[in-house]
């Protein structure tokens, strides 16, 4: 009778330890079921996505194009560019070619549908000249220049839209302004020689002298900057005021037949 209790004892005891053992093996296999084949699955680890470059997207469009490769968009600011239609995508975070997860937020700034306004500067009473380099400066553009008989080579008046407008008025940025300007007499005066000069420099010149900066033809190849190779008028030629001015740009040893610019 006592070998029998010590018997049972033993395979009690024997019984527990086994069912604690296969317990802890239960238990061991389950954690790793979870955090390697469950917890990956659910949280997509491992998995990534290249994100593609969508400025210059409309928005209309953005929607689908991101749900089709599992991927979100939010609108996180705005500005506005000229170079793009109204709610396009100007800028967007992760920037294309980043590997992100599925179901990850791209973040965007999309051009406004207005632009902002400005204040136009006051051009009245200053030269052509500045008045280009005043309107960049403040996000605008010099549009055409109507001559006007006075006495001075000055800006008289500013037009926006065909109206006469004055300074500090507000416009759209990027708008283009209009220039009235005295012809200073209408005197004839010899027309400046731009050979050899760079465009940028003849341009000074040419608004300088209230002239209108006409065809701008590039000839053969400007590869490392190219140079005023022929005008028209020629130079030392008689013009006036508001005379128009063609150069032709190319490589100082370029030739020109006098035929092709007989037909400009």
């Amino acid at each position: 009778m006592k070998f029998s209790v010590k018997k049972l004892k033993r395979n009690t005891l024997g019984g527990v330890l086994i069912h604690m053992l296969l317990a802890g093996t239960i238990l061991a296999g389950l954690c790793l079921l979870y955090f390697f084949t469950y917890l990956p699955k659910t949280t997509n680890h491992g998995q990534s996505i290249t994100v593609p470059n969508i400025e210059g997207m409309q928005l209309s469009q953005l929607e689908d194009f991101l749900v089709k490769r599992n991927l979100r968009y939010e609108i996180n600011d705005s500005s506005y560019s000229d170079e793009y239609p109204p709610l396009t995508v100007l800028k967007q975070y992760p920037h294309a070619g980043s590997k992100v997860k599925e179901g990850r937020n791209i973040f965007i700034s999309i051009n406004r549908l207005n632009p902002p306004t400005v204040p136009v500067p006051n051009l009245v009473d200053g030269s052509v000249v500045n008045a280009d380099a005043v309107l960049k400066s403040n996000e605008l553009r010099r549009g055409k220049i109507e001559l006007v008989s006075g006495p001075f080579n000055v800006v008289k008046e500013m037009k926006y839209q065909g109206q006469v407008i004055a300074a500090s008025e507000r416009v759209p940025k990027g708008s283009i302004i209009d220039l009235v300007v005295m012809d200073g007499g209408s005197k004839d005066f010899e027309a400046p020689d731009f050979t050899g000069s760079s465009l940028e420099d003849a341009k000074v010149v040419i608004f300088g002298s209230n002239l209108n900066l006409g065809n701008v033809m590039i000839v053969g190849d400007t590869t490392g900057g190219g140079v005023v190779i022929r005008q028209k008028p020629e130079a030392h030629e008689n013009i006036k005021v508001g005379d128009v001015v063609d150069l032709w740009i190319g490589k100082s040893d370029t030739v020109i037949p006098d035929d092709e610019v007989r037909e400009n």
